[in-house]
């Protein structure tokens, strides 16, 4: 079954809201690498015009999750194991920094928040919402890269935050993930950047190790 169109608050953009709701599609499986996107057939089922639905697939298009086609539209792209292994080395590198950089700067109410989100991802668990259980999950990563306060970083990130949270749907042991964030979080509270760094290589060493098991 399709995400639902999320009804858009009124502070938000409608191409926020379309994005989000594609963007949900494309991690539960519904739209399948390959899948065409039509910007009119889109406008249509959302009751918009053209425009928010241009602007949407083209942030997800810089995210990575959609690639243009020659025509009209846009199509649902996949990861190579080649380019699964160029994202582990790039998350290697700029998320180990992030953990380096969050733990010289977090304040109480950082910690805080990253504790609520981790909180927030077991309660959706109990409840058996995993998809929520994910989102939460991923927002902790968000988080903990603009608790990092490095704009150079975040801009470098950006444009990858949607495939690696592509790569973050196929983790299926949610209560290993989740506790392996508090202890992630644990490291940045400490206020050691080595060993927030420590921890973050781990982290992503043991998922890039189980890869060709959970993809």
């Amino acid at each position: 079954m399709a995400q639902p169109v999320e009804e858009p608050a009124r502070d938000r953009p409608l191409r926020e809201v379309i994005r989000d709701t594609l963007r949900s599609r494309i991690f539960e499986g519904y739209y399948a690498p390959g899948t065409r996107l039509i910007e009119r057939d889109l406008a249509g089922e959302f009751n918009v015009s053209r425009l928010p639905v241009r602007e949407a697939l083209r942030m997800l298009q810089q995210e990575g999750l959609l690639a243009p086609r020659a025509t009209r539209g846009s199509v649902v792209a996949g990861l190579s194991e080649k380019e699964v292994e160029d994202l582990f080395d790039v998350r290697a590198s700029l998320e180990v920094l992030a953990c380096r950089l969050a733990s010289q700067r977090a304040t109480p109410e950082d910690v805080s928040r990253l504790e609520a989100l981790l909180d927030q991802a077991s309660d959706a668990l109990r409840r058996g919402s995993v998809h929520e259980a994910h989102r939460f999950n991923n927002d902790f990563h968000d988080e903990v890269t603009a608790i990092a306060d490095n704009e150079f970083l975040r801009t470098a990130l950006e444009p990858l935050q949607g495939r690696m949270h592509w790569l973050f749907r196929h983790v299926t042991d949610l209560p290993e993930l989740i506790q392996e964030h508090r202890d992630l979080l644990a490291a940045i509270a400490s206020g050691d950047p080595d060993a927030a760094a420590a921890q973050s290589a781990r982290h992503i060493g043991k998922y890039r190790a189980q890869y060709p098991d959970t993809v």
